[in-house]
Formats: C-alpha cells, structure tokens, sequence
C-alpha cells in the first residue's frame, strides 16, 4: 500500500466558537485561533478541522449557512482568515473546512427567492411537495426532533428539512445545485484549502417517492435515517463531486454518514474509488441508546465495553486493505470521550484519558483529536435545563417531556447531562485565570468549573500529562508504519473489562492492551516476549497486572 499523506496524518478539530477570542466579545474567533496555532503544532497535529466558520443566522452553530463565500462577522473577515491559513501553512498544517451542503440556511438567497414562487429560477433548488389531505407529505422525524416539513404559505406547499426549519434541504436532484455545490468547493480550494469534512453527506439522495418511514411504537413521526441515508443517488453524486472538483486538487476529504456501514463506506472510500478518502462512522457513538426508541440516544447508561468492541473491530476488520477509517471518541456533537467511554473520577481521570487516547490512535485510520481531548477535558454534568444552549438538547427535552410525556424532567435531564452536544461546546480550558484565558469578556457559553484545575497551561510543561501523552502518541504514529498500515486482530472479544488487540506490517507485531475498569486485573498475551514496550500510562511495567485503566502498547520483531 502506497501511504497517501493524509493516512499518516492526525487531525485536530477546532470548535471556533469555543476556542479563543481575540476581542473580548466572549466569542472565539479567527484571529484567536491563529493566535494558538502553535499550541496545535506543539501537540503534533497535521491538519486542522474549522467547525463551519461562514455567514450564519447561528439557529444550529454555524451548520445553517445563509453565504458559502463569507465569514461570520463574529468571527473576523476574510483577512482573518486569509491571514490563518498562511500562519498555519508557514508552521506546516494543514487546513480541513467544513463543508455543509445537504442543507443551507432558510435565510441564504437561494431559499428566499426558491420560497417565492414555483416558476422562479431558484424554485427546484429545494425539496417542495403539496399537501396531503392537508397535512405535511409524510410522517418523517426531525434529527432535531418534531417533523421534517414547514408549511410555506407563499408558495402553498411544505419545504422539507431533515434537521432544523431553518436548514431546508437541497434538491441535489437538480443539476445547477450540484453545479453551485461544486462552485464554492472550488472558491476555497482555490484559496489553499487542504480538503473538506463534508456534514451529513450521505442524506443528500433522498429516496424516489419520498415514502413513509418506520415508527417505533408510541412515536408521532417516523424515523427517517434508514430511508435517508445512503439514498440510490449517492454514488453517483460523490463520483461527480469528485470528477468536478476534488481530482484537481490534492486534498483529503472525510464524510460524515450516520447509517452507513463497513459495506457502504467502501463503495464511497474505497482505495481505488474517486469519490473520498473516508467516512466518520457512528456505530460506537451510537451504542447504549435508550430502549426506548422514541428517545434514540437520550439515555444515561454506560457503554458495554463488549459492544464498544465489537463496533471499532467491525470496522477495522471491514476496512483493512479495502478503504480508510477515520479514529474519533469525541466531536462537537458528542459527549466528551473520558466521561462517556471510561470516567471522569478525578481519581483515574488522567490514566483513562491516556488508556482512551492509546485504544484509539494505535488502531488503522486517521486520528481526530477534538479540542481539550487532549487536556482529559470531561463533561459538565449540568442539572438544569436553563443551562443548555444546544437546539437539539432543548427540543428533545420540550418534545419529550413537555408534550409527548416519555419521560419526567428530572430523568431527561439526567440524559442531557450524560449525552447533550453542550458538554463539548464549553469554551477552551487555556489557564486558571479568570474565563479560563478564552476570552476577557463575558463567554458566549459557560465554561466548565473545572478548569482551573483542568487547563492547557498546567500540563503543556507536565511531561505526566494528558497533553504530553498524546504528544507521544502522535510522535509514534508519524514514525511507524506499522502503526499506520497494519492489519488488525482483536484478542478476545468478550473480555468485558480488557480491550486487547494487534497490529501486523512487513513481520512486525503491535500489542495494545487497556483495562476499561478501575479494578486491577491480570491478563498474558505473552508481552514478557515483546521486544519493548512502546508506551503506557503508568512509569512502571508489571507484566501481566493490569492495574485501573491501564494500558500497554508493546513492539514484537522477529
């Protein structure tokens, strides 16, 4: 296998809302990040995920874009940026743009001229069906719940929007969407770009007849993701993005599909396909949903570890030599990973963010750090609903507690705090000082209490460090191909408490071996035989102990 850059690589997501503010106006910005450019280089990272930075009405974060080719004034100018992306080129990152086009904002000029009429040059640019009997044209769900139609009156039919009402969906059916798609590609390649993580890319071929959708028993609206994703255009769509844009230019690109399986991904990603280099997944960030399937993912129970296995080894196995995965425990919309997949007991909180950082990036695929992973940053565990900024959180809580009656407050809340996107979204954990070094005005959002004592100043200089763990980790990836290209073999699948795997390239063998338990267990696979040990999370090794979270990474030569 000829290694392409962006397979050695590891990414580093920013949230710039979150991230560092330049101007005391409690936002993060442009100028901010450029400011902390070095931090990212000092950790190792290759390349930069920008959460949406373009003109929004900011109704979802950013992922409602009313101008593809401006900033959000919030966050800078076009110099700014333009300014970024020099600094990070000169220190030698790249730079990966979000890229959100299954949907725009209700507020972008195509939607207020397509919401017109049905005979204007923008009229098909979006999904529009009559009524039925009066009502919406089917029974599809929201992601963020309620339904996926909004009556226009101007037009009298329904708009249809998988997400939000102010995120109508793009007809990609019509040719001159696709050609508008592939114009503001082009604008921010052109720019020097290095590549694009494409939102929610396997929704946009939405199903021939747009019909009805399985309901859970109890449930108003159907549940629209097995109907929407990976619809029977797909292919074709991403094999034309490719052919139009992406072959000209040599980037790396990574899309998001909920729905997709090992299968699919290789018919998007595969190795010799011309569509992208690889897919973010979701079937470990989707286990211990609620048995209950009206409430999806509000749930508050822990991740089996069994499960979490089975999930990682299906894709890792499914991939191997066929396509590329992509690594991630947590992004802005996902809990953060030591609070959700091992703890955050200030008692093993720093040994289980390493075991955690150690499972994930020794696997084959390219690892994504989301901001503060790498400080051990945990959830906010928030116990009131005035506490939470997200869309999602607070349309699931109203749906679910105020007008269907699943659940009672005290319980969703429990849910919120274990899995709302908000834990993620707290402002940057920089120092103790006063906002934590974000801003020197009053934050967008609320920062987690704990960062005086969780916070980049105090471990950037700790060689006993979350940060200066996952320094080494990256320093190992960037200096083995074994660690990259391997092939994969889980040991022992149904050990609950011990995730043990290995890696095999060109007659070298990798162990990895994490206790996802705060017991002290014992478990030989033979590493008294290892040529060395590569890594670990405590200073000494002893042998076949396993103590709270532990975990092991040896070398086998020949």
């Amino acid at each position: 296998m000829t290694k392409k850059w962006w397979q050695g690589s590891v990414v580093y997501q920013v949230y710039p809302r979150s991230y560092q503010d330049s101007n005391g106006d409690g936002i993060g910005d442009l100028a901010g990040l450029t400011q902390r450019l070095p931090y990212i280089k000092r950790l190792g990272a290759d390349v930069i995920w920008l959460n949406p930075i373009y003109s929004s009405p900011d109704k979802d974060n950013g992922y409602d874009i009313s101008d593809y080719q401006a900033i959000q004034p919030a966050y800078g100018t076009m110099a700014d940026f333009d300014q970024m992306l020099a600094t990070a080129h000169h220190l030698g990152l790249k730079i990966l743009m979000d890229l959100v086009v299954n949907h725009t904002s209700d507020q972008h000029k195509w939607f207020q001229e397509s919401r017109k009429s049905k005979d204007n040059p923008y009229s098909d640019y979006y999904i529009w069906r009559d009524p039925v009997d009066g009502h919406a044209p089917n029974n599809w769900g929201s992601y963020f719940s309620g339904g996926t139609w909004t009556y226009e009156p101007q037009r009298g039919q329904y708009y249809l929007h998988l997400f939000a009402p102010g995120q109508p969906d793009l007809n990609w059916e019509n040719p001159q969407v696709r050609q508008e798609v592939w114009h503001l590609m082009r604008f921010w390649l052109d720019k020097g770009v290095d590549g694009f993580r494409m939102d929610v890319i396997n929704l946009i071929s939405k199903p021939a007849g747009l019909p009805d959708a399985p309901v859970a028993p109890g449930a108003k609206y159907g549940n629209v993701e097995p109907l929407v994703s990976d619809g029977p255009r797909l292919n074709e769509y991403l094999q034309e993005m490719n052919r139009e844009v992406l072959s000209h230019y040599d980037v790396m690109t990574v899309g998001e599909m909920p729905g997709s399986t090992p299968q699919d991904a290789i018919a998007y990603t595969g190795l010799d396909a011309n569509e992208l280099n690889m897919v973010f997944q979701f079937e470990h960030v989707g286990l211990s949903a609620n048995p209950d399937k009206r409430l999806g993912k509000w749930n508050d129970q822990p991740v089996k570890l069994t499960e979490l296995k089975r999930a990682l080894s299906r894709w890792q196995t499914g991939l191997d030599g066929k396509g590329w995965n992509s690594l991630y425990w947590n992004n802005h919309d996902q809990p953060r990973a030591v609070s959700r997949f091992a703890t955050d007991d200030p008692q093993y909180r720093v040994r289980a963010a390493k075991m955690l950082g150690t499972t994930l990036h020794m696997l084959q695929g390219t690892p994504y750090v989301y901001e503060g992973e790498e400080l051990g940053e945990t959830n906010v565990h928030y116990t009131q609903l005035s506490d939470y900024e997200d869309l999602e959180s607070l349309n699931a809580y109203r749906q679910n507690v105020e007008e269907d009656q699943i659940v009672d407050g005290p319980t969703m809340l429990k849910y919120l705090a274990n899995m709302s996107r908000d834990n993620a979204r707290t402002p940057m954990q920089w120092d103790d000082s006063a906002n934590a070094g974000f801003t020197t005005g009053k934050p967008w959002f609320a920062l987690n209490p704990n960062y005086p004592t969780i916070n980049a100043q105090s471990q950037v200089d700790d060689p006993e460090s979350v940060f200066s763990y996952y320094q080494r980790l990256i320093a190992l990836r960037h200096s083995s191909d074994l660690i990259v290209l391997g092939d994969y073999q889980e040991l022992d699948p149904d050990d609950e408490q011990v995730f043990a795997y290995q890696r095999h390239y060109q007659g070298q063998t990798l162990l990895v071996i994490s206790n996802f338990t705060a017991e002290t267990v014992t478990r030989d696979y033979d590493q008294a035989h290892a040529s060395r040990q590569l890594i670990g999370n405590y200073a000494d090794d002893q042998g076949t102990t396993l103590r709270p979270y532990e975990t092991k990474v040896y070398l086998f030569e020949k």
